[in-house]
């Protein structure tokens, strides 16, 4: 059996927990320099489950549910979490991430 990679567990797991109506996960490590290529993630995710919480909230419980994954090869997160009225006033767009300012590009 072939082992998921580590977007797939990414989004499997967010799926799973957060039941989004919207979930996007970018690998974007083809965009900073070194060799990892699953380290740099992008997550875009529309969620019920935001409700009431504040945005360090919601970043702690996706840290929460991703802690294996970021104590291993992930040290990159860009994360855009909203509600879905959120979302609707953002006409359905979350930010782009920036260019690398390090490593060796």
């Amino acid at each position: 059996m072939l082992a998921m990679s580590v977007q797939d567990t990414i989004q499997a797991k967010l799926s799973a927990a957060l039941q989004p109506s919207m979930l996007e996960v970018a690998n974007e490590s083809h965009m900073h320099g070194g060799p990892a290529t699953e380290s740099h993630f992008n997550i875009t995710a529309v969620s019920a489950t935001f409700t009431d919480l504040s945005l360090v909230r919601r970043h702690q419980a996706v840290y929460k549910l991703l802690h294996l994954e970021l104590a291993g090869g992930v040290h990159a997160l860009a994360m855009h979490l909203y509600t879905e009225q959120e979302w609707e006033q953002r006409q359905g767009s979350s930010p782009t991430s920036p260019d690398c300012r390090g490593g060796s590009k």
